[in-house]
């Protein structure tokens, strides 16, 4: 083979093994709480420069796998919800995108496809997410030899209703949602919430999200459960949290009420507030919030270390 050639193909090869991506099922045999229906077909529209990528009616959970290099590879590793609302996911910038600057920390990411709260496929669409996001979690932990990961570094992180669902699993990983005998601990062991929904409390919610997840009409217990503020203690894994001033989706008394709970329990725990960026900014869009990944990257480095 000509030098030029293989010199090429060495290239290519060192390129397509940095990021190699994978795409798994989350559930080997049936779906918990699934009902199978013909009329709900998974779809995606945007992915234009002016449109961002959306993704609609999730019926099969998948987590797609990203891996750094070896050269970088830490052994962490962060399983990533994009959000949308619990209507739809914006999987690319606030999911491939975070991927591939996770990895360019050497921190293996998987980012999550879940199922969009829906009762045409769903027997109790408030609790099909939070299955998805503990199977997720519990995936990675059961694969961390193979995937050269440390069991103990297992971290999530979330955007927007993917916030929420992240600060659900780090509220609610022990509670048994679906049916399986396993004795692998869904527990994150950090938690990112980038502009995320906290609360259900009508005085500081994102309706929608509220909405998608619980009904128009959810009981006071309901709205208690999925308040993640109210569901701290002592064992919520340490957290860092992102959100702008000026965000008029998602209001920044979202993470100011967890951060509370988390001071009032000693649970280890940063906050960075930027004056703009409104919401759903992804890795930013030119202004102070877009310092928030290396905010991220410094706290992470404490973290691990630990």
């Amino acid at each position: 083979m000509h030098l030029k050639s293989c010199f090429l193909l060495a290239v290519f090869f060192t390129f397509y093994f940095t990021n190699a991506q994978e795409e798994y099922s989350l559930w080997e045999k049936s779906i918990p709480g699934q009902i199978k229906s013909d009329e709900v077909k998974e779809y995606a529209t945007g992915g234009t420069a002016e449109e961002i990528l959306r993704v609609h009616q999730v019926t099969e959970p998948t987590l797609k796998a990203y891996f750094p290099s070896k050269e970088l590879a830490n052994g962490a590793a962060v399983v990533i919800c994009p959000g949308g609302g619990y209507r739809i996911l914006a999987i690319d910038h606030e999911g491939y995108q975070i991927a591939e600057w996770l990895n360019s920390l050497g921190i293996a990411a998987f980012v999550l496809k879940y199922r969009l709260p829906n009762a045409r496929i769903m027997k109790d669409p408030s609790v099909g997410p939070l299955q998805d996001v503990q199977k997720a979690l519990r995936t990675v932990r059961q694969n961390a030899q193979k995937w050269n990961i440390d069991p103990t570094q297992i971290g999530i992180m979330g955007f927007s209703a993917g916030g929420h669902l992240a600060a659900s699993l780090a509220s609610h990983y022990q509670v048994n949602v679906y049916e399986e005998a396993t004795v692998i601990s869904a527990r994150p062991d950090f938690s990112i919430l980038i502009y995320p929904v906290i609360s259900f409390d009508q005085t500081m919610t994102h309706s929608g999200s509220r909405e998608n997840l619980i009904g128009k009409n959810p009981t006071e217990a309901q709205i208690a459960y999925f308040s993640n503020e109210l569901q701290i203690n002592k064992n919520t894994p340490p957290t860092l949290l992102i959100h702008s001033v000026d965000d008029e989706v998602v209001p920044v008394e979202n993470s100011l009420a967890y951060l509370k709970q988390l001071k009032k329990y000693k649970v280890e725990s940063e906050l960075h507030i930027f004056s703009d960026g409104g919401h759903g900014y992804g890795l930013g869009r030119g202004g102070t919030h877009s310092l928030w990944s290396k905010n991220a990257e410094n706290w992470l480095t404490q973290i691990l270390k630990k």
